[in-house]
Protein backbone atom coordinates (compact mmCIF):
# COMPACT_ATOMS: atom_id res chain seq x y z
CA UNK A 1 0.00 0.00 0.00
CA UNK A 2 1.16 3.52 -0.82
CA UNK A 3 -0.16 6.06 1.70
CA UNK A 4 -0.12 9.75 2.50
CA UNK A 5 0.33 10.13 6.24
CA UNK A 6 -1.82 12.64 8.09
CA UNK A 7 -0.41 14.71 10.91
CA UNK A 8 -2.28 12.77 13.59
CA UNK A 9 -0.79 9.45 12.45
CA UNK A 10 2.73 10.87 12.50
CA UNK A 11 2.26 12.47 15.92
CA UNK A 12 0.74 9.28 17.39
CA UNK A 13 3.68 7.24 16.07
CA UNK A 14 6.10 9.59 17.77
CA UNK A 15 4.66 10.61 21.11
CA UNK A 16 2.93 7.38 22.12
CA UNK A 17 0.39 9.23 24.27
CA UNK A 18 -2.40 6.97 23.00
CA UNK A 19 -0.72 3.54 23.13
CA UNK A 20 -3.21 1.69 20.89
CA UNK A 21 -3.25 4.42 18.25
CA UNK A 22 0.54 4.69 18.46
CA UNK A 23 0.91 0.97 17.83
CA UNK A 24 -1.54 1.07 14.91
CA UNK A 25 0.19 4.12 13.41
CA UNK A 26 3.67 2.58 13.65
CA UNK A 27 2.48 -0.73 12.18
CA UNK A 28 0.67 0.96 9.29
CA UNK A 29 3.64 3.18 8.47
CA UNK A 30 6.13 0.32 8.64
CA UNK A 31 3.95 -1.95 6.49
CA UNK A 32 3.43 0.62 3.73
CA UNK A 33 5.42 0.37 0.54
CA UNK A 34 5.51 4.18 0.39
CA UNK A 35 4.68 6.82 2.98
CA UNK A 36 4.23 10.22 1.35
CA UNK A 37 4.59 13.04 3.84
CA UNK A 38 3.52 16.44 2.59
CA UNK A 39 4.98 19.77 3.65
CA UNK A 40 1.73 20.88 5.30
CA UNK A 41 1.71 17.68 7.38
CA UNK A 42 5.34 18.18 8.42
CA UNK A 43 4.73 21.81 9.35
CA UNK A 44 1.74 20.73 11.43
CA UNK A 45 3.75 17.95 13.09
CA UNK A 46 6.48 20.39 14.10
CA UNK A 47 3.93 22.90 15.38
CA UNK A 48 2.07 20.26 17.43
CA UNK A 49 5.29 18.88 18.90
CA UNK A 50 6.61 22.33 19.83
CA UNK A 51 3.41 23.94 21.07
CA UNK A 52 1.30 21.05 22.24
CA UNK A 53 3.90 18.65 23.58
CA UNK A 54 6.65 21.17 24.37
CA UNK A 55 9.30 19.02 22.73
CA UNK A 56 12.52 21.02 22.29
CA UNK A 57 13.80 21.71 18.78
CA UNK A 58 16.65 19.18 19.10
CA UNK A 59 14.12 16.41 19.82
CA UNK A 60 11.99 17.44 16.85
CA UNK A 61 15.04 17.53 14.57
CA UNK A 62 16.02 14.02 15.69
CA UNK A 63 12.50 12.78 14.94
CA UNK A 64 12.46 14.44 11.51
CA UNK A 65 15.82 12.99 10.57
CA UNK A 66 14.77 9.52 11.66
CA UNK A 67 11.47 9.88 9.81
CA UNK A 68 12.91 11.06 6.50
CA UNK A 69 15.63 8.43 6.71
CA UNK A 70 13.11 5.59 6.65
CA UNK A 71 13.37 3.43 3.55
CA UNK A 72 9.75 3.94 2.55
CA UNK A 73 9.28 7.67 3.24
CA UNK A 74 8.96 10.25 0.46
CA UNK A 75 9.33 13.96 1.31
CA UNK A 76 10.57 17.13 -0.32
CA UNK A 77 14.11 16.74 1.00
CA UNK A 78 15.16 20.28 0.13
CA UNK A 79 12.25 21.79 2.06
CA UNK A 80 12.86 19.51 5.02
CA UNK A 81 16.57 20.34 5.05
CA UNK A 82 15.92 24.09 5.06
CA UNK A 83 13.16 23.67 7.65
CA UNK A 84 15.53 21.73 9.89
CA UNK A 85 18.26 24.34 9.40
CA UNK A 86 15.81 27.04 10.45
CA UNK A 87 14.67 25.05 13.47
CA UNK A 88 18.26 24.39 14.53
CA UNK A 89 19.11 28.08 14.28
CA UNK A 90 16.19 29.15 16.46
CA UNK A 91 13.59 29.79 13.78
CA UNK A 92 10.48 28.07 12.56
CA UNK A 93 10.51 24.91 10.47
CA UNK A 94 7.58 26.21 8.43
CA UNK A 95 9.44 29.35 7.33
CA UNK A 96 12.21 27.23 5.86
CA UNK A 97 9.77 24.85 4.20
CA UNK A 98 7.74 27.73 2.74
CA UNK A 99 10.86 29.50 1.47
CA UNK A 100 12.13 26.33 -0.20
CA UNK A 101 8.76 25.51 -1.76
CA UNK A 102 8.57 29.06 -3.08
CA UNK A 103 11.91 28.73 -4.87
CA UNK A 104 10.63 25.56 -6.51
CA UNK A 105 7.72 27.59 -7.88
CA UNK A 106 10.00 30.32 -9.22
CA UNK A 107 10.20 32.69 -6.27
CA UNK A 108 13.58 34.29 -5.67
CA UNK A 109 12.99 36.18 -2.43
CA UNK A 110 11.15 35.15 0.74
CA UNK A 111 8.93 38.12 1.58
CA UNK A 112 7.83 38.32 5.21
CA UNK A 113 7.14 40.75 8.04
CA UNK A 114 8.96 38.26 10.29
CA UNK A 115 12.37 39.93 10.52
CA UNK A 116 13.84 36.98 12.41
CA UNK A 117 12.81 34.54 9.68
CA UNK A 118 14.28 36.80 6.99
CA UNK A 119 17.57 37.08 8.90
CA UNK A 120 17.79 33.34 9.56
CA UNK A 121 17.07 32.53 5.92
CA UNK A 122 19.76 34.99 4.85
CA UNK A 123 22.18 33.18 7.17
CA UNK A 124 21.24 29.97 5.34
CA UNK A 125 22.07 31.60 1.99
CA UNK A 126 18.51 32.29 0.88
CA UNK A 127 17.16 35.64 -0.18
CA UNK A 128 14.61 37.34 1.98
CA UNK A 129 13.30 40.77 2.76
CA UNK A 130 10.76 42.63 4.82
CA UNK A 131 8.23 44.71 2.81
CA UNK A 132 8.94 48.43 3.13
Amino acid sequence: MRVTADTNVLVRALVDDEPEQARLAREALAASELVAITLPALCEVVWVLRRGYRIPPAGIVAFLRRLIGARNVAVDHGAVALGIAMLESGGDFADGAVAWAGTQLGGETFLSFDRTAVALLAAQGHGGRVPQ
